[in-house]
Formats: structure tokens, C-alpha cells, sequence
């Protein structure tokens, strides 16, 4: 199982890359999770299943909170386990997907953060790869709620907000020992030779490994006002194309452990 954590400041195209690697790597295997763990939910939509998405986690949460005590002795872990299965899960073509959802109101929800995360990591040993697409920015490593990511892609643009949210991921996740095997950076919407230099010193002066850069393109822009997915996007795009060798790059990966 290889756990594939994609992070970064928001707005700098995680979803996008998320669900470009969602696409492609779930043309060579039938055992690919995909995990919404972004409160705003775009994961789905970038890759036109949102119709298939029934209940989030975050639902499936508060159901439990307001029926455990009418459950009896019935074991809550399997009641919990049920639902996700039963409500949660969306079958898609090649790959599954769950949407985790917003996050818990008011009240302590920790017995059923528990139980979930029990279930959860029962569940994803039946996948070879699971891609998740993270919340934006540092809280969600400081909780580590990504602490079993195998990988982390952070992505920024050519911002210098983009580059020091990278930079700070890095040092947190050195700081809080997460046991990642190797942090790597894409740059997405670069506009310039220049913008491009400067990401690509960055990278090098942090010691990043820079997987790609993805230039701005016209398309991608496009599809993302008028509400298509991503997956929508042509052959030829340029960024169609680099997510390719991105994601050709992480099924090598896994070939030769």
C-alpha cells in the first residue's frame, strides 16, 4: 500500500493534481482510494463523480454521535464500519472515493474520531494506492491526520506565500517525526522562465525533490469556470501531460520496493 498525501497552501491547484493522479494511476490498478480530507470538498467534482458521493465521514460522525446510545450493546465499531461501507464509499469506475466532509461541530467527538480512524486504516490495507488530498495549509500536519502518508507532493505557484507554506510543511513534518519517505514539490500555474528559476533554487536551497513544474494553461482555466473536470482536459495539454509523467513516476516507485 502506498499513501500518496497532497498538501499545500490553498488555491495553488492540490485538487488538481490530486485528481490528475486519481486518473491516471487508476488506469493500472482497480485498487486505488481516493480521499477528500479538504472541508471544501473539490475533489469529487475535479473528477466529475460528485453525483455518485452520498454521505461524508463528517455525516457519518454526527449519525453516530446522536444514535450511540440508542445502539445497545451492538458493536459500534462495526455499526460505524457498515456505514462507511454501506453509505459512505462511492464505487467509481476504476478507483473508490471517500469525502470526509466538514469538520465536527460543537461537542467532544473523540470515541468516534477513534473508532473512525480504526476503521479507516483496516480499510485502506485492501488498496494498493491511496491518493488523499489534504486540507490547505499546516493545522491538519500538526494534528497528524495524515501521519501513515508514505509521500507527501506539496504544491505551490510562484508565490512567495506558495514557497513558504512549502517551506514550512517541511520543517513540521521534520519537527513531528511523521516518518514520511520523501517530500517533493510541483509547481503549478508558472508564467515565466524566471518564476520557473526561482522555484527551481527553492526547491534546491530546502532540498526538495521538484517533480514537476506545470505551466499556466488557458485550458485548465477554462474547464475550472465552466465546473467540468479536470480529467476533461486534452492529450496535448502541457499539464495533462507532466501530471502523466508525475504519476508514471510514483507507479515506477512502488514497482521497484
Amino acid at each position: 500500500m502506498t499513501i500518496i498525501a497532497v498538501a499545500g497552501k490553498g488555491g495553488t491547484g492540490k485538487t488538481l493534481v490530486s485528481a490528475l493522479l486519481v486518473h491516471f494511476i487508476s488506469k493500472h490498478t482497480s485498487r486505488l482510494l481516493a480521499v477528500d480530507a479538504d472541508p471544501d470538498s473539490n475533489l469529487p467534482e475535479a473528477l466529475g463523480v460528485s453525483k455518485l458521493v452520498r454521505k461524508t465521514i463528517g455525516e457519518i460522525r454526527e449519525a453516530f454521535q446522536t444514535s450511540r446510545d440508542e445502539m445497545g450493546s451492538m458493536n459500534k465499531e462495526q455499526w460505524i464500519e457498515g456505514k462507511i461501507y454501506g453509505e459512505v464509499v462511492c464505487e467509481c469506475e476504476n478507483y473508490d472515493l471517500i469525502v470526509m466532509g466538514r469538520p465536527e461541530g460543537e461537542g467532544c467527538y473523540c470515541f468516534a474520531n477513534s473508532l473512525l480512524r480504526g476503521v479507516l486504516r483496516k480499510m485502506m490495507k485492501h488498496y494498493d494506492y491511496i491518493v488523499v488530498d489534504s486540507e490547505a495549509g499546516l493545522e491538519h500536519f500538526s494534528r497528524k491526520t495524515i501521519d501513515s502518508a508514505d509521500y507527501v507532493i506539496v504544491v505551490t505557484d510562484a508565490s512567495m506565500k506558495g514557497l513558504t507554506t512549502a517551506k514550512r510543511i517541511k520543517q513540521l513534518m521534520k519537527e513531528l517525526k511523521l516518518g514520511v519517505k520523501e517530500i517533493f514539490l510541483i509547481a503549478n500555474r508558472v508564467y515565466s522562465q524566471e518564476a520557473e528559476r526561482n522555484i527551481r533554487k527553492f526547491a534546491d536551497e530546502e532540498g526538495i525533490k521538484l517533480l514537476e513544474v506545470l505551466p499556466f494553461d488557458e485550458e485548465v482555466a477554462k474547464i475550472d469556470m465552466m465546473g467540468l473536470p479536470v480529467t476533461m482536459l486534452n492529450e496535448s495539454s502541457e499539464v495533462y501531460k507532466r501530471m502523466k509523467k508525475v504519476s508514471d513516476f510514483f507507479l515506477k516507485l512502488k514497482a521497484t520496493i
